[in-house]
């Protein structure tokens, strides 16, 4: 049960009754109304703005008005005080047997505690990483990975049913770069000098197993081919030697993707860029027309000339955009604008598309195509993840060897494992930049969030182990009324709000408010134990008093159950015990 939701619904018929008995004139529009936390936790447990936002609406001061909805707030068994604060806020604090109720409930769902009921969740695609099929992922792709899957968690135990899925950019020049470098190893495995690596063509290791494969199946027979012979030969061979390497590098996060979408299958005379283009233009949103110069330096490739441009200024955008090139193909936006109607056709009501830093102009195009193809019954999200940087000890990471001139995920990943690389990757913001320090992250310390975290989960744990060998297993419900002191209370209230955490974090698309609640609960639960050190009587396990450690151990197992289930939606393992 969301605390906050139970008492918004309370909130909402006492606003009925006061307009039932005449306080109030009418109902009004509750849109604006929120109970949520204090600012000030002396101030008690909720506050609402309701008298702040409606007074006016119904001619009276926002005071009068919190004083009555305080009123009928002190006439519920749950409440122990309501006031008004300031200029009409009114502030509940709850009764302990509420709070003792609360974790009975959260105890009793165990593992779903804070799972929304079932529901007819809305289909959502959750379009992420998608790194060119060029070479190994580099760190900035791992932080994408990781933000999109643990969104894609957090969604779809939210209800939402959820489809994870990868673009492959497996069209245009970069695939054909990535042919004529493979080629190169290909001839170098079958002993030729090939020298440096010519500028423009990837230089790392990577591609040596991909030119030593070449030439165990084909021989020498692709060496003195013409380029237009063994080009789309030697690409194909590539790129699914790069897809192997990248589903490789992938399954070290845990990350596993349901759909990879194919860039070519867009392609082709007749397909789906000539079909959704098509749309456009009946649609009126396809014109001939020329574009401004962009500000600043003009770019290499800029061409003052009529050209065939979709309205996108219409939804939103800043200028509308290309859809061919001067030479007749399509512009890569056309591309973006067929595969996202592949999305619509397919059923989506919602496409998050998790992009890197440098995608920053995407967010409005991509916006527009939606509101375009789907006439505005469609939901464009866009999130970007900012750059990560690396140190180690306080000094900068130096590039990879096999990579060439990166710092690969799967180097983070052997380094510090897949639990600290989540986990860190999700604690802060994905549009702050992150400072990522292999020393610090692997420190079994309360400066390292994720041990630190971990380790909440495994001494709660070994609480409940150490419980049942004292007492054996305890059967029926806790008496939870045992629970008296501040820091079980205090607890007991951190667990409560896990449904609102879980809410907000998925309303936001923000699976990083995960992480800070989980952060929060386990420094409770570390603070409590501590105070069991200096003062006896608060320990979880009384070896006099079973009665009261049954009631604690069940405080525990709620906290270990909530800590569980904010793991799993980040895709970080909740360890019993730490080595």
């Amino acid at each position: 049960m969301n605390v906050f939701a139970d008492f918004a619904a309370r909130l909402r018929a006492i606003l009925v009754s006061l307009a039932a008995d005449g306080t109030i004139g009418r109902l009004p529009d509750l849109s604006r109304v929120v109970v949520e936390p204090p600012r000030d936790a002396t101030h008690g447990d909720l506050a609402t703005n309701a008298a702040m936002v409606l007074a006016k609406d119904l001619g009276m001061k926002p005071r009068d008005f919190a004083e009555a909805i305080a009123a009928k707030l002190r006439a519920d068994a749950d409440v122990a005080e309501a006031g008004v604060a300031g200029p009409g806020f009114v502030n509940m604090t709850l009764t302990e047997d509420f709070w003792r109720a609360t974790l009975k409930r959260a105890l009793a769902a165990g593992a779903d505690y804070g799972r929304p009921p079932k529901r007819n969740g809305a289909r959502v695609n959750v379009e992420y990483v998608s790194a060119n099929p060029t070479g190994p992922m580099h760190v900035g792709h791992c932080r994408g990975a990781v933000f999109g899957d643990a969104l894609a968690n957090l969604l779809a135990f939210s209800g939402e049913e959820v489809t994870r899925e990868y673009y492959v950019n497996d069209a245009g020049a970069q695939v054909d770069v990535l042919a004529r470098s493979a080629f190169l190893r290909y001839r170098e495995a079958l002993g030729e000098d090939i020298g440096e690596i010519p500028e423009g063509l990837y230089p790392g290791d990577y591609l040596k197993p991909v030119g030593r494969a070449l030439a165990e199946r084909h021989g020498a027979a692709l060496k003195d081919k013409p380029e237009i012979e063994w080009l789309p030969i030697v690409r194909d061979a590539a790129i699914d030697a790069m897809m192997a390497m990248i589903r490789d590098d992938l399954s070290r996060l845990g990350i596993a993707h349901d759909v990879f979408f194919s860039e070519r299958t867009l392609h082709g005379q007749g397909g789906p860029i000539d079909v959704a283009v098509d749309d456009l233009k009946r649609d009126d949103l396809v014109y001939v027309g020329r574009l401004d110069p962009p500000k600043g330096q003009l770019p290499d490739d800029w061409e003052d000339r009529e050209q065939t441009l979709f309205r996108a200024t219409a939804f939103g955008d800043d200028v509308d955009r290309a859809l061919m090139k001067s030479d007749g193909s399509y512009t890569y936006f056309a591309a973006d604008v067929a595969y996202f109607r592949s999305k619509y056709e397919r059923g989506f009501s919602e496409m998050i598309f998790v992009l890197g830093a440098d995608h920053g102009g995407y967010v409005k195009r991509l916006q527009a195509v939606g509101k375009a193809l789907s006439g505005g019954s469609a939901r464009v999200t866009v999130e970007l993840c900012q750059l990560v940087r690396l140190f180690r000890g306080g000094e900068p990471v130096r590039m990879s060897k096999r990579a060439g001139d990166f710092v690969t995920l799967r180097d983070v990943v052997d380094e510090v494992g897949r639990d600290a690389v989540r986990f860190m990757m999700l604690f802060r913001s994905n549009d702050a930049v992150l400072d990522f320090d292999f020393a610090k992250v692997t420190e079994q310390s309360r400066d390292n969030p994720v041990f630190y975290v971990q380790y909440a989960h495994a001494r709660g744990q070994s609480t409940l182990r150490k419980g049942r060998e004292a007492f054996g297993e305890f059967s029926g419900e806790p008496d939870f009324s045992l629970l008296t002191d501040p820091g079980e209370i205090a607890l007991v209230k951190r667990v409560a709000a896990w449904p609102r955490a879980l809410e907000q974090a998925a309303g936001a698309r923000q699976p990083h408010r995960i992480a800070f609640f989980l952060h929060d609960l386990a420094s409770e639960l570390h603070a409590h134990w501590n105070r069991g050190k200096d003062s006896p009587d608060l320990r979880f396990i009384m070896e006099n008093n079973a009665l009261l450690t049954h009631a604690r151990l069940g405080l525990v197992h709620a906290i270990v159950s909530a800590l569980a289930s904010g793991l799993g939606i980040l895709g970080v393992s909740a360890p019993d015990e730490m080595r």
